[in-house]
């Protein structure tokens, strides 16, 4: 019953059966120390995207780069989201083209470069590169690496990795963050406060490539390229302990050989295909806000630039500037951990308004005491800001952590699934470009009545959710169709104009595991 739970009927009934828990079983556990390595790509991307918090505090590092305020300041915390954009039409080719596996270990390389670069960097334009180096890297590691984790796990294991995949975006965010906060403390007076942890920005991507060789290719990925009998034998190795006849290898490569079927009509799916029926437009619109609200519900002034919001309620020392921010990112990681086990019992609409209605009022707050401080420089008032930028981030995190990828993932039928995503992909990464530009020149020009734009934001981010978010737990993907078509909707398969219409085979059979 616990497995039909996890996996439905279908594949519950060919699963073997053991008597003892799977680490006592010795090829799944070899498998599950193996998917560690692709697992720790978000960790990857986590400190990349959190270190410039950290180094904005080093004094050394403001110093060495003519403390670049601004725009400067701006640029350099945009470009590794330029790279990132940058690199975004061309790694999902570069993906199918030489597989996931050389996809990753390109991006470790990368990435590695791209940190001697920026621990070697002499000037704020070599720093600069470097960064957009660095944005490309990541979305090198990241793309391929849940493909790898959901082509390879083991059925009842692939939920539990897929949720746990972007927690680990703070597992790095908080390395960043410590590492940030001992060199300025003991390594302080010298250029290596800021250098030490661009080179520990490697230090996740040379552990992939220490075990990278570990790493098999996506069986879906062979399978696709003409190599049936590796998928099979490597499936029956991680899956039935090498039993090739067992019905689990049948079920699974009966499952990838209908997926890659519908992937190749979904290619033929025309990109206005988003836009075309009232359904595909509520999805897309749908998609662009989760991706915009991520980012433009003022989480990017913390994320970015926390220097600023702590200079702006009178806590300046470098000390305690990086200690917060230490203290931040294990509060993230304990609360997006926390909220991942929830989606599935309190839904992911009420998570949505949970978190628009708390990030609102912990934004109205932190406003509020922020604009007193500015008047009275009651001590109290700035502590009241840090606390309230936790309770921010709490309720951030109950949603746009687990949510952000997982909610349009649902939402979109399978032909369109991959073109949704990469428009809420643009959106992110268009706001966090557009953010990092306007953030430090508003914080240094109008301080804290710049928070009241995002104030304002949030009361929009609450009435969209309230209004067009509806709620998918508890459905089918057929039944999800059914939400945004009317009951008279294909259940399988796009629902478009007769023009692209096509009918899939089983949709829901992608799910299945």
């Amino acid at each position: 019953m616990k497995n039909q739970r996890i996996v439905g009927e279908a594949l519950a009934s060919v699963l073997p059966q053991y008597d003892r828990s799977w680490l006592r079983v010795p090829h799944l556990l070899q498998l599950n120390l193996i998917l560690l390595v692709p697992l720790l790509s978000s960790a990857v991307a986590g400190y990349d995207g959190s270190l410039m918090n950290g180094l904005q505090s080093i004094a050394e590092w403001k110093e060495y780069f003519g403390n670049p305020s601004g725009s400067l300041l701006g640029v350099v915390n945009a470009a590794q989201s330029i790279g990132s954009v940058l690199s975004l039409p061309f790694v999902g080719i570069l993906s199918d083209r030489i597989g996931r596996r050389l996809t990753l270990l390109s991006g470790t390389i990368v990435i590695i470069l791209a940190s001697i670069i920026q621990a070697a960097s002499v000037q704020y334009g070599m720093f600069v590169f470097a960064r957009v180096l660095v944005g490309v890297g990541s979305m090198l590691v990241v793309q391929p690496s849940p493909m790898l984790i959901t082509e390879l796990a083991y059925p009842t294991h692939r939920g539990k990795y897929t949720s746990a995949f972007w927690t680990m975006y703070y597992l790095g965010a908080i390395l960043a963050s410590w590492v940030s906060y001992g060199t300025q403390k003991h390594l302080a007076q010298s250029d290596w406060s800021w250098r030490v942890p661009s080179i520990v920005q490697a230090g996740f991507p040379i552990i992939q490539i220490l075990f990278w060789w570990v790493i098999p290719e996506s069986p879906r990925w062979l399978i696709a390229n003409g190599k049936g009998q590796e998928a099979e034998t490597l499936l029956a190795k991680f899956h039935t302990a090498g039993d090739a006849s067992h019905p689990l290898i049948r079920f699974e490569m009966a499952e990838i050989a209908r997926t890659i079927e519908m992937e190749s009509q979904a290619a033929e799916t025309k990109w206005i295909t988003l836009v075309k029926t009232p359904g595909n437009r509520k999805r897309t619109f749908i998609a662009v806000c989760v991706g915009a609200f991520a980012q433009w519900n003022g989480v990017a002034v913390v994320s970015y630039y926390l220097t600023l919001v702590l200079d702006t309620v009178g806590i300046k020392d470098t000390d305690t500037q990086t200690l917060i921010n230490g203290l931040l990112q294990i509060f993230n990681f304990i609360a997006a951990g926390s909220a991942a086990m929830l989606v599935d019992r309190l839904g992911r609409r009420t998570l949505f308004l949970w978190s628009a209605v708390g990030m609102l009022l912990s934004f109205i707050i932190w406003t509020v005491c922020s604009a007193v401080f500015d008047s009275t420089q009651a001590k109290p008032l700035g502590s009241t800001v840090i606390a309230f930028v936790f309770i921010f981030y709490f309720h951030y995190d109950i949603a746009y952590t687990p949510l952000l990828l997982g909610y349009p993932t649902e939402i979109f039928p399978y032909s369109i699934r991959s073109k949704g995503l990469t428009v809420e992909l643009l959106s992110v990464y268009s706001s966090l470009i557009v953010l990092a530009f306007v953030n430090p020149i508003a914080l240094d020009n109008i301080g804290w009545r710049y928070y009241i734009f995002f104030c304002c934001f949030d009361v929009v981010v609450l009435a969209v959710t309230w209004f067009a978010f509806p709620e998918t737990k508890g459905y089918s993907l057929e039944d999800i169709a059914e939400v945004f078509d009317g009951k008279s909707s294909a259940v399988q398969g796009v629902v478009c104009d007769k023009e692209d219409e096509f009918i899939g085979k089983g949709e829901h059979d992608e799910y299945v595991a």
